[in-house]
């Protein structure tokens, strides 16, 4: 089978990749030529592990191919792919600007049946209006459907996400679509994942209520490690307890600085527009958005209350993408973090194994940029761990302290045992284990 895959982003370009390694035949589109020329030559734009290892695999053994020409995709494809970005208004709905565009130039192109499936993430109702766009924009009359069918990748974890995930979504109105979609997934049948078929809004619906569940999870842990600093209950042996029941289950309950990323706060905040729209209004996840917002407010707090006068200390942050195995700053809680502390006029110096380049792009000159983790640390009031990157797991804690200015150690990942770091004569702060 030949596909086509519009939009090389973080969810074309690994939809395109892992559908070659399943022995389709991919074509992704991108209008960046720049980009294209790079992924041609197997350098790929972001970082994900494992990723640029494939592209060059797939491109050597010809299932894979690169274009900025979408009729290229359209005229050998059965099945095509929209995955181009839906970024938020300034209301915080969607942006479909994109995703329309994509739809009118694949009708311009189309000449027989084609089956076209939103990859990305879209409003309910987006299948009906793209089929009316679509059907004004035929050059001459020929059957399409349109799918959806939503992706759950993890960034740091995609492969394995897309290779073995919990469940495929195919929402369809055609049965010859829902078939093609089977087949062209034929080898996720053989380790028996779980598919789900059903109309095209519930599947569109599907994916906001899961990123909007998970966002919920980590508001809610979040605030009981707040309540648990008050209390002098420890939030690791909460988060066990309760994970334990299965009917709970121990994902996402780790407390942090807050949720960020590309998904959880832009998928939350649409979806809350999308029930607007409908005159409602989804008050857990209203308030798991509010939460998530006042948790980076209590991390500057936690770190005035540990220091006392912020203006004029130098503070060392290790890790600033908004996850590890990562590149990815959109929205990251380091972002704003950062931004309020050098409000209180501190000396910013940071760290990150990846995504250096990405946080140029956004602090520019106002922060300094270490090349490691100790010269981080060098001459430092204070030392903030944002990312739980697995270098940051390990440190040689006496070569740190000897390193600062001041021992004061936050760990906004719980990373370390509070009693050891204590032990070695640090002033240690983390979240829900006082």
């Amino acid at each position: 089978m030949h596909i086509g895959i519009i939009g090389t982003g973080y969810v074309g370009l690994v939809t395109g990749v892992c559908f070659a390694e399943f022995g389709v035949y991919a074509t992704c589109i991108d209008k960046d030529e720049k980009k294209i020329r790079a992924l041609k030559k197997g350098e790929v734009p972001f970082y994900e592990p494992g990723l640029a290892d494939l592209v060059k695999k797939n491109l050597k053994n010809g299932r894979l191919r690169f274009s900025t020409k979408i009729q290229d995709a359209v005229d050998t494809s059965l099945v095509i792919f929209i995955a181009v970005g839906t970024p938020p208004r300034g209301d915080g709905s969607a942006d479909m600007r994109y995703v329309e565009s994509v739809a009118e130039e694949i009708a311009e192109n189309i000449k027989g049946y084609k089956v076209i499936v939103t990859k990305s993430t879209v409003p309910v109702g987006t299948g009906a209006r793209l089929t009316k766009i679509i059907s004004k924009k035929l050059k001459e009359q020929v059957d399409f459907d349109i799918v959806s069918n939503p992706e759950f990748l993890r960034e740091g974890a995609a492969i394995e996400d897309f290779m073995r995930p919990n469940r495929v979504v195919i929402g369809a109105k055609s049965q010859q679509a829902v078939a093609i979609m089977k087949d062209l997934y034929r080898p996720l049948y053989l380790i028996e994942t779980p598919f789900v078929i059903t109309n095209i809004e519930t599947a569109e619906l599907i994916k906001y209520a899961s990123n909007a569940f998970l966002a919920v999870k980590i508001s809610f842990i979040n605030e009981l490690s707040n309540l648990c600093d008050r209390v002098g209950a420890d939030i690791h042996m909460v988060a066990k307890g309760m994970g334990l029941d299965h009917r709970i289950g121990s994902k996402f309950l780790h407390p942090g600085p807050g949720y960020g990323g590309s998904c959880f706060p832009k998928d939350t905040r649409a979806l809350l527009t999308i029930a607007a729209g409908k005159g409602m209004e989804l008050e857990i996840i209203k308030s798991a958005v509010t939460a998530n917002e006042k948790q980076k407010s209590l991390m500057i707090d936690k770190i005035k209350k540990g220091i006392g006068e912020i203006k004029g200390r130098q503070i060392a942050v290790l890790g600033l993408s908004f996850k590890p195995n990562t590149n990815d700053m959109r929205e990251a809680p380091s972002i704003s973090i950062i931004d309020n502390l050098l409000k209180e006029k501190a000396r910013v110096k940071a760290f990150d194994p990846i995504a250096m380049h990405d946080a140029k792009t956004i602090f520019h000159a106002r922060i300094k940029y270490a090349k490691g983790s100790y010269d981080c640390v060098k001459g430092a009031d204070a030392v903030i761990i944002m990312t739980e990157w697995n270098e940051f797991r390990n440190l040689e804690l006496l070569k740190i302290k000897t390193l600062m200015k001041a021992p004061n150690f936050f760990d906004l990942r719980n990373i370390y045992e509070p009693e050891k770091m204590k032990r070695l004569g640090f002033n240690y702060f983390c979240v829900g284990r006082r």
